[in-house]
């Protein structure tokens, strides 16, 4: 990438950033990120087709963090631990980070498009595989209800309209983890 373009790339994601965690990613236009970030549109929208794809952008670095730790990391989140106790590792740091990124999460994850993310289908893989440890006799099936918790909406509708913390949410996945994998 041509050093011009990288400067343009940051200035986007800096801003993009600011903007997210300042309004909100639902309550950002393109032209609001143009406008703070100092770029024509143009220049926007070449690398970043609409608001979701900056989002999961910036989301990118902190979910493959995440992904490395439960390929590599300590057990319980890393290998080495029952998977009942790995699942709800997972679940534990998955509501840190929709904790901390709640304002990207909800820009990148809208509809149907969580689904086509490379993250989700790591997380659909890494819960696939605890399941099939466990010895569940549908994995496959099990796999999108036990995710469905971690759907940003859900997990702002518990924080802001239920009050629930995330140690309630954490403690009541990991019963969930427990029970489902035996």
């Amino acid at each position: 990438m041509r050093a011009d373009a990288e400067r343009n790339r940051m200035r986007v994601l800096r801003a993009a950033e600011e903007l997210f965690a300042a309004k909100g990613a639902p309550n950002v236009t393109m032209e609001d990120i143009s406008r703070a970030a100092g770029v024509g549109r143009g220049t926007l929208y070449r690398r970043y087709p609409d608001r979701a794809s900056i989002a999961v952008a910036l989301l990118d670095e902190h979910e493959r963090a995440l992904q490395e730790r439960l390929l590599r990391g300590d057990p319980p989140l890393g290998p080495g631990a029952p998977p009942g106790e790995r699942l709800a590792a997972f679940y534990a740091a998955m509501v840190r980070l929709l904790e901390d990124h709640s304002h990207l999460v909800l820009g990148a994850e809208t509809g149907r498009s969580r689904f086509e993310t490379g993250a989700y289908g790591f997380w659909r893989a890494h819960v696939r595989a605890l399941l099939t440890a466990a010895a569940h006799p549908a994995p496959d099936a099990l796999v999108e209800p036990l995710l469905a918790p971690l759907a940003p909406d859900v997990y702002a509708y518990q924080r802001d309209d239920r009050g629930l913390t995330p140690a309630q949410i954490t403690t009541a996945l990991a019963h969930l983890a427990r029970r489902v994998t035996g």
